[in-house]
């Protein structure tokens, strides 16, 4: 079983800290006054209405009569209030469904809404009935939308079509449509060059004798622009310059929205800027160039967090860090990490964990969508199978080649003493590490939709017993949306992995395969997963194969659950058959927050062995996978 904590801190004063998305020792004169409520005027709220299901829970979703009919109003007036505003909410709807003749009447004490005084008494609790009759359902006529973008030459300015989403004669007339289908002609244009595109006029007539919808849309381009001078403004310690070229903005190039997109993804990666954003800096000009302006807002330089873990079987852990952000006025960072684990009663310090490392980012190293990162660290960790202590350093360099893949390298020399069942044996390695990672998921701490693809190759020599290796991993994730709203979501883990080169017995243990933990096999314990030998002992393996699935059911907004099933295999040299397939199953709990889901799982093991535990409780923040 374990618990974990975490508390994050800048550099400022505060008065206040959050935790998992709620906020402790809030001060309280800061709370909005309207929150307050004064004289609370209570009511019983219902819906009389002919719609059909869909149409219902249009209304319902928009009337905030009905939504928040569970907590009082602010005195009469409030209510007043909130009722007349339900008109043009509940209005709005229908329009969005294509009803442009419904009628709607609410009645608080059996007076319409729209005529009652604001200091009108009213009984305490009040009744509110909503009548609304949707209408018939209107279709679109005549449909006109010009003057339309010339044809995109390159793939990626390339727009849908207004027809895409549903903008066509004899189609249902819905709101949303209209306004989907002006933003579709105008990201047409602008994906041309054109960066002032608007809509100069926009006529909709609804004939209630045909029950059509007429539109007449027309569109004014403006005059096809360039990139002219890029400024930076709202810097403190930041070099202004160096903003400007991490935007990767030139002057002379044409006008392209996804470029703005993506200098503001540059900028936001820095991790220096509480609030930025890139804008026009005026007008366009006669000669056709658009100036821009990079308006920033610094955060904090410094930041430290602590935190804490306990699990009966592995002990107390505590673990800290402290980062520094924009060392140099170029972005750069650099945070240290410290842990100590594995403490357990009655202490023994040599069963204890310990970890200490650094590691400077220098952001814009060869171009704005390249970091140089160096590391060093230093560890010793005591598992079931073997005692680690190592010291390592390495610099390598990160390559964002657009927003779904990443590509990373570094080298890297590492001494390490391990002691298992093979005694106490030195390791001298020095090897090169590289990845990709396609990240293709709709939410990185939720994903609903989408996958996730991270391959790994590391060639290695190690000097003590002359030897040359290999070792590589590919993991898949997968994500299937079942039910709309993310209701009820399937997930997929698959992992594989492979190793070249020497006897197990020259091999650094941690450069073997390992199963089991929170990550991988849940029931097992961590790394408890292994090749066993015929005297009992577990050690790595050369190959290893993982996989995972879960249903993810959303109950509420706020609670969700989870069943899942986990495998995993570590194979010597050859793999065995399926019999020797370590499986666990289990259920989840998630609770869902701003910074992603807290998540509590339990897992039992289906072909427990010898030494593993009887379940696994594991807690973290985000999804396991």
């Amino acid at each position: 079983m374990a618990i974990l904590g975490l508390l994050l801190l800048s550099g400022s004063g505060a008065s206040a800290f959050e935790l998992f998305g709620f906020k402790l020792f809030e001060d309280q004169s800061e709370i909005d006054a309207d929150a307050v409520i004064g004289d609370p005027q209570s009511y019983l709220a219902t819906l009389e209405t002919s719609a059909p299901g869909d149409i219902e829970s249009a209304i319902r979703n928009a009337s905030a009569v009905l939504k928040d009919q569970a907590t009082p109003a602010s005195g009469a007036a409030g209510l007043i209030a909130k009722a007349r505003s339900d008109y043009r909410r509940i209005l709005a709807a229908l329009y969005n469904q294509g009803h442009f003749g419904g009628t709607i009447s609410i009645l608080v004490g059996g007076k319409e809404a729209a005529n009652l005084p604001p200091d009108t008494s009213l009984p305490d609790p009040v009744a509110v009935v909503l009548r609304v009759n949707p209408g018939p359902l209107f279709r679109f006529g005549s449909v006109r939308l010009a003057p339309a973008a010339p044809p995109a030459s390159d793939e990626g300015d390339r727009v849908d079509t207004p027809d895409s989403v549903g903008f066509g004669a004899g189609l249902v007339a819905r709101a949303t449509v209209i306004n989907k289908a002006e933003q579709l002609a105008l990201e047409a244009w602008r994906q041309q060059g054109y960066a002032e595109a608007a809509v100069a006029r926009s006529d909709v007539v609804a004939d209630h004798a045909t029950n059509t919808v007429d539109v007449t849309i027309t569109i004014a381009p403006g005059r096809r622009a360039t990139v002219g001078e890029v400024s930076v403004s709202g810097t403190a310690r930041m070099d202004p310059e160096f903003v400007a070229r991490m935007t990767d903005l030139h002057a002379g190039d044409e006008y392209d929205p996804d470029d703005i997109k993506r200098a503001e993804k540059r900028l936001a990666r820095l991790d220096v800027f509480r609030a930025m954003r890139v804008e026009a800096a005026g007008a366009i000009g006669s000669d056709g160039v658009l100036p821009f302006d990079v308006v920033v807002e610094e955060q904090p330089e410094r930041r430290f967090g602590i935190g804490a873990t306990y699990s009966t079987i592995d002990g107390l852990g505590l673990e800290g860090f402290h980062l520094w952000r924009n060392l140099f006025g170029r972005a750069e960072r650099l945070r240290l990490d410290a842990k100590v684990a594995g403490i357990n009663w009655p202490v023994n310090s040599s069963e204890f964990d310990y970890a200490f490392g650094g590691t400077f980012t220098k952001p814009g190293f060869l171009n704005p969508d390249n970091d140089l990162v160096a590391a060093i660290a230093a560890e010793r960790t005591v598992l079931p199978a073997y005692t680690e202590t190592s010291a390592s350093a390495r610099v390598g360099m990160t390559q964002y080649l657009n927003d779904q893949l990443t590509l990373d390298g570094s080298l890297y020399y590492e001494r390490s003493l391990f002691e298992d069942d093979y005694g106490e044996r030195n390791f001298s390695l020095a090897g090169l590490t590289g990845g990709l990672i396609w990240d293709a998921r709709d939410d990185a701490t939720d994903p609903a939709a989408g996958f996730y693809v991270n391959v790994t190759a590391e060639p290695f020599y190690e000097f003590y017993y002359g030897n040359a290796a290999f070792r590589t991993t590919a993991e898949v994730r997968g994500y299937l949306r079942l039910l709309g709203d993310d209701k009820l979501v399937l997930a997929g883990r698959a992992k594989v992995g492979a190793l070249v080169g020497p006897p197990i017995d020259e091999t650094p243990p941690d450069r073997l395969f390992f199963a089991g933990g929170g990550g991988s096999v849940r029931g097992y314990a961590y790394r408890g997963i292994g090749v066993e030998q015929p005297d009992g002992t577990v050690t790595g393996g050369r190959y290893l194969v993982e996989g995972s699935l879960e249903a993810r059911y959303r109950v509420t907004s706020d609670i969700g659950v989870v069943a899942f099933i986990d495998g995993g295999y570590v194979a010597a040299d050859t793999f065995a058959g399926l019999d020797q397939l370590r499986v666990g199953v289990g259920a989840g709990l998630r609770y869902y927050t701003g910074l992603g889901p807290l998540r509590l799982d339990v897992a039992v093991p289906l072909n427990k062995r010898r030494g593993d535990p009887d379940y696994g409780i594991y807690l973290g923040i985000g999804q396991a996978f």
